[in-house]
């Protein structure tokens, strides 16, 4: 009796604390965890790069004289350890970085090389007239970011020869001779195969992923926009367009708290309605005793069948204010004429809710195909024993299913999460991001974060701002998804249910 009362003496106590307390202690736990994922990731960061100079420092304090001279002239160790065709391919990259550099090769009469990295810190100085043609700060910004780019490839393969040559030299201690062609190629494909499959998608994320990623953040500190077009110069502007946004200074700023505000409500109900929508449908049709499972199962994944564009404009067109959705509520006498759901909603909420529900039914089976795998996964012994113990449907739910469930399914989570956040299709056409907004900023209502930048950068052509919109987007929803994962249990208990 007296543990009993304690622990109701305690649940009395924590439920008396206040709401503005409790509020306070989650701000708090919030931040002590980002404070403590930003050291961890800047000790770590730190660990690398003193682990990265320490082994630069011990090749060359410890390396012989080939080892060393690989250092100005790569390949010099190969050579030197009678790595002939090795030590020519690490030489002849050098050759060719030395002659990119120097010679500047042109394309549309804008330089690369090292006049690219000059050009990149002024963006152009000719403003062109009948007799002279403008300089392209566009190409020239993406010139300079595609040299850098090289430079930054040519550094890899700079370390690569170093690590090499030291290797070819420990190979001639140990072995009494470095490894031929013919067995670097033979390692390659055994027990390095996956550096050999590895580095073209490497290399094609860099130019393709990254740098264009790099591209995009560098345009959010220009004033490149809507009046820097054709052969019109665009500076570099620093953080003006940060402080435009943050200080809600001009309408895209006063914009901006509202718009996130909304992405993250909407991604918030988008995710969970359909994550534990799904689950509810999965264990409902996975119960003993309900006939035609798979008859169930099919016409739920008709949804997923149809394509999803085909789907969005059907619910458009269905609660449109002459669609079959409003007739039939007009004839029946629900309504006495139609209403609007949608982009010509006169209800901002209205139209909010209406998005949440097409979303819902046709996000809804994914979890549910999912949760039915999961659940065939699931012990039946488990079950059993919870039985014998007196566990009812409700205690196995609770203590077996759900955790079980949820366990699996966070990683799904965070990605659906992420995934909603940057859910282009369903807003914009399902609405456009109408109903129109109050002092918008060419952002609706229902606009999400991407489809305001989409109607910046493709609609206004205001490519700064929409990049800056980006770089945020992206810091949001890399925060969320880091903090969460690795607190979850998927992550610090990853072989419990093994």
């Amino acid at each position: 009796m007296r543990k009993i009362t304690i622990r109701d003496t305690d649940h009395e106590a924590k439920g008396s604390i206040s709401t503005v307390s409790r509020v306070i202690k989650m701000k708090n736990a919030v931040l002590s965890n980002l404070g403590g994922f930003v050291r961890n990731s800047v000790k770590t960061a730190l660990n690398g790069l003193m682990s990265f100079f320490s082994a630069f420092v011990h090749r060359f304090k410890n390396g012989n004289m080939a080892t060393r001279a690989s250092h100005i002239i790569m390949g010099f160790g190969n050579f030197y350890h009678k790595q002939i065709i090795k030590g020519f391919i690490y030489l002849l990259f050098q050759a060719g970085f030395i002659l990119f550099m120097v010679l500047c090769p042109q394309i549309n009469d804008t330089p690369l090389g090292y006049k690219a990295l000059i050009n990149f810190t002024t963006l152009g100085t000719e403003a062109g007239d009948i007799f002279t043609k403008a300089d392209d700060s566009m190409l020239m910004l993406l010139f300079g970011v595609v040299t850098m780019g090289i430079i930054a490839l040519f550094f890899l393969l700079y370390l690569s020869n170093l690590k090499s040559a030291y290797k070819a030299e420990c190979d001639k201690q140990k072995k009494g001779r470095a490894s031929g062609f013919r067995e670097d190629i033979r390692e390659l494909f055994d027990n390095r195969f996956h550096i050999t499959l590895l580095t073209p998608s490497f290399v094609g994320v860099a130019f393709f992923t990254i740098m264009p990623t790099i591209f995009m953040i560098f345009i959010a500190f220009t004033n490149f926009d809507s009046a820097h077009q054709g052969e019109v110069l665009f500076d570099w502007v620093g953080f003006a367009n940060v402080k435009t946004l943050l200080t809600k200074t001009g309408e895209i700023g006063q914009r901006f708290i509202p718009v996130l505000s909304w992405t993250l409500v909407w991604a918030v109900f988008s995710t969970f309605t359909c994550y534990f929508g799904g689950i509810f449908l999965g264990i409902l049709i996975n119960r003993k005793g309900v006939r035609y499972k798979t008859l169930f199962r099919t016409i739920f994944i008709l949804t997923i069948a149809m394509p999803q564009f085909v789907s969005l404009l059907a619910i458009r067109n269905i609660l449109g204010e002459l669609g079959p959705f409003n007739t039939l509520l007009v004839n029946t006498g629900i309504l006495s004429e139609p209403v609007s759901f949608l982009a010509n909603s006169d209800s901002i909420l209205r139209a909010r809710i209406t998005i949440i529900a097409a979303n819902f039914w046709i996000g809804v089976p994914y979890t549910m195909l999912m949760t039915s795998g999961i659940l065939l996964n699931i012990p039946a012994d488990l079950y059993e024993a919870a039985r014998i113990d007196g566990a009812g449907p409700l205690k196995c739910l609770v203590k077996i299913t759900m955790p079980y469930i949820l366990f699996v399914t966070t990683p799904y989570l965070i990605s659906s999460f992420i995934g909603n956040f940057n859910n282009f299709n369903v807003i914009y056409l399902l609405t456009e991001g109408r109903p129109a907004a109050v002092g918008g900023y060419k952002a609706g209502a229902t606009d999400l974060l991407v489809t305001w930048l989409f109607k910046l950068s493709v609609n206004e052509r205001e490519y700064n701002l929409g990049s800056l919109i980006g770089i945020m987007t992206f810091l949001c929803t890399s925060t969320i998804t880091l903090l969460t994962y690795r607190h979850s249990k998927a992550y610090k208990e990853e072989d419990a249910f093994q």
